[in-house]
C-alpha cells in the first residue's frame, strides 16, 4: 500500500490536473459573466441618460403621422368631390322639394326646368366644389409642411405621393364643379 506504481501516480496526477482544469474553467466563466453583467448595466445607465446619446440616436421630433393622415384626408376629400357626397345629395333633394312646392301651381316649363333641375345641379356642384376646395387646401398644407417644420428631416415618399394625388383630384373636382355650376359641362335643355 505504501508503494505506488508509475501507472497509479500518472493516473493520480492526471485526475488532479483534470479537477484543477474544471475549477479554473468554472472560475473563468463566472468572471466572464460578471464582466458581461457589469457591461450591460453600464450600457443601460448610459442609455438612460439622454444627454450622452449621439445625435442620430435621439428622437428628432414629429414622426409624420399627422402629415400622413392629412395626405389621406386630402385624397379622400378629392375623391368625394368627384363622386358626390351624402351632404350634397341631401341638399339637392331639399332644393328639389322646395322647387316642387314653389312651382306646384305654376305651369311655366322653363321655370320648372330651371328651379326643378338647374338649381338642384347647382347645389350638387356647389357641395362638390366645397369638398374639392377643402381637399386642395389640406393637400397643399401637407406638401409645404416640411418647409415650416423640421427642414432637415425629409418627408416620407408615400406622404408626398398621396398628397399629390389628393391635390390632383381636388383640382379636377374643382374644375368640374365650376363647369357644372356655370352650366358649361351639363346645360339645361331648352324649353320649347
Amino acid at each position: 500500500m505504501g508503494t505506488k506504481t508509475a501507472d497509479e501516480t500518472g493516473a493520480e496526477t492526471s485526475a488532479e490536473a483534470t479537477t484543477e482544469e474544471k475549477v479554473n474553467v468554472a472560475k473563468t466563466d463566472a468572471v466572464t459573466e460578471a464582466e458581461d453583467t457589469s457591461a450591460e448595466d453600464t450600457a443601460a445607465d448610459e442609455i438612460d441618460d439622454e444627454d450622452d446619446l449621439p445625435e442620430s440616436a435621439r428622437e428628432e421630433g414629429p414622426t409624420g403621422v399627422g402629415q400622413g393622415a392629412g395626405a389621406v384626408v386630402s385624397a379622400a376629400l378629392g375623391l368625394v368631390s368627384l363622386t358626390g357626397s351624402w351632404v350634397g345629395t341631401i341638399a339637392a333633394q331639399k332644393e328639389s322639394l322646395l322647387s316642387q312646392m314653389h312651382n306646384s301651381q305654376t305651369s311655366n316649363v322653363s321655370t320648372l326646368l330651371k328651379e326643378g333641375y338647374g338649381d338642384v345641379w347647382n347645389v350638387q356642384a356647389l357641395y362638390g366644389g366645397i369638398f374639392a376646395l377643402v381637399a386642395l387646401i389640406v393637400g397643399v398644407v401637407v406638401l409645404v409642411r416640411p418647409a415650416f417644420g423640421a427642414p432637415g428631416k425629409p418627408q416620407a415618399v408615400w406622404i408626398k405621393s398621396v398628397s399629390w394625388a389628393g391635390v390632383t383630384l381636388a383640382v379636377i373636382g374643382l374644375l368640374i364643379a365650376v363647369l357644372r355650376y356655370s352650366d358649361v359641362l351639363v346645360s339645361l335643355p331648352a324649353a320649347s
